[in-house]
């Protein structure tokens, strides 16, 4: 499925409870194949594909991989790319911070997004470029070897490159920026970026393999301008690998009924960070929701800030409740940054991936999974926004 000519859109299967393979294959033959025939079901349907190490290592074991394959054409379905940010269990589990081991300072990062590519470059259709997604590298509080990091990308890319001149394919990893991450933000990123290209061997084999998984919920949350972050990052030369078009929690925590709804946002299993923003501009950051309303509660002496954004993913097509806000405009922004500059990136995924801990009551999986599909093909409804 396209969101523009040479465009490819999917959603991705993050959503879905599955670790083993056989548990995502399952997954698979289920859910995309239901949001295919509420959206299109007489065209290629694109699939955004998430695997956990065990079950890429379970994909490459026997004929599995070329069952796959066979399977996508049968169903008239393709992968063009693959989450490798979660390397185990993502749901029904504490993860919180967790999702970022073992980061790229450990050799088992490396092998497991190998095994990523040999997969990608397996089932990918020709003439569509092949994206994999990872963390930025680790968490700040890990306090990871950051010489080591770029010693493991760096090998990746060599690994990616000599793969695609074998295939004759077009593959590329995103490193997706995230708060508390290794670089969390636009200045961070590009100066992360310098200081790799400035490492390797070949810098033009970095900046063809490696570029950014451009999360929208992530950005958004550090008040980076979607335009302004998107210039600065190619105009240093990097490549957006992927845009996720995803959506943050808002509110102005200086309302008591915005503090208590936002409590109620509250669980154990994903890391909710926090920025909030003074008047001034400076920022103010917070590990999870429970250490943000921690502070709030031990500080008598000064204000609180006018407004926090939150990591915690809500649907693209629906506004929280006020006097909660989101910041989907972000995701609006960057639908309209393609339209000004088509081509700028060919992978989009939509990447609510938080429905199983959302409070509020729901609908079917699979009809909500249209309804952002919905949302995102149709500019007239990115003009009802937040803000």
């Amino acid at each position: 499925m396209k969101v523009a000519p040479s465009t490819h859109l999917a959603y991705c299967t993050n959503i879905h409870p599955a670790e083993t393979w056989e548990e995502t294959f399952a997954a698979l033959k289920t859910h995309p194949l239901a949001v295919r025939d509420r959206l299109a079901p007489e065209g290629a349907f694109g699939i955004g594909l998430r695997l956990s190490a065990q079950a890429a290592a379970d994909l490459l074991v026997g004929g599995r991989l070329e069952e796959f394959r066979q399977w996508l054409l049968a169903e008239n379905c393709y992968v063009f790319t693959i989450n490798g940010f979660p390397f185990g269990a993502f749901h029904g589990t504490k993860v919180k911070k967790d999702v970022f081991r073992p980061d790229w300072s450990d050799p088992a990062r490396l092998s497991y997004t190998k095994n990523l590519f040999t997969i990608l470059s397996h089932v990918l259709p020709a003439g569509v470029d092949g994206s994999v997604s990872t963390l930025p590298g680790s968490f700040k509080t890990f306090g990871a070897d950051r010489g080591l990091v770029m010693e493991n990308l760096l090998e990746m890319a060599s690994y990616i490159e000599a793969l695609a001149t074998v295939s004759g394919q077009d593959l590329h990893l995103g490193l997706e920026p995230e708060p508390f991450g290794l670089f969390e933000n636009t200045a961070e990123t590009l100066r992360f970026f310098d200081e790799l290209l400035d490492a390797a061997a070949d810098p033009d084999v970095v900046r063809r393999r490696l570029g950014i998984n451009y999360d929208c919920c992530h950005f958004a949350i550090q008040y980076d301008d979607c335009r302004e972050s998107l210039d600065a990052l190619r105009a240093s030369g990097l490549r957006i690998s992927k845009v996720h078009l995803s959506n943050a929690l808002a509110l102005d925590p200086r309302d008591p009924v915005a503090l208590g709804r936002i409590a109620g946002f509250q669980e154990p299993t994903y890391l909710h960070q926090v920025i909030t923003r003074e008047s001034s501009g400076a920022l103010h950051r917070h590990i999870d929701l429970p250490d943000f309303l921690a502070s709030l509660e031990g500080s008598h002496s000064a204000p609180p800030p006018p407004e926090a954004r939150v990591h915690f993913h809500i649907p693209l097509y629906a506004e929280p409740a006020p006097p909660l806000r989101s910041t989907r405009f972000h995701a609006a922004d960057a639908l309209a940054y393609l339209a000004d500059h088509p081509g700028f990136c060919s992978h989009f995924e939509i990447e609510t991936y938080t429905w199983g801990v959302l409070p509020e009551m729901q609908r079917p999986i699979d009809e909500m999974i249209a309804a952002e599909y919905h949302w995102v093909l149709d500019p007239q409804q990115h003009r009802a926004g937040g803000a």
